[in-house]
């Protein structure tokens, strides 16, 4: 599960590298971000219910926030 972590940070990498050349700087910002967070928890060896369990409580507050900011900050 940990290296599941560490390609989560690639992936965020990635996205972060391509908004970055689309002159996305806000949006890199928050994927590199994502992507430090990602590889240090990966390196951790924590144990595999403590890992479901971050990216379970994540994936709540990232789509909290994208709720969020597509109601109240995208009305048009």
């Amino acid at each position: 599960m940990s290296r599941m972590f560490r390609v989560l940070g690639f992936w965020t990498l990635v996205i972060g590298l391509m908004s970055l050349a689309g002159d996305m700087i806000p949006m890199a910002l928050v994927f590199f971000f994502q992507t430090a967070l990602f590889v240090v928890l990966g390196y951790l060896k924590l144990q595999e219910k403590t890992y479901i369990l971050m990216f379970w409580g994540y994936m709540i507050i990232a789509f909290m926030g994208f709720t969020y900011w597509s109601v109240f900050k995208l009305t048009a």
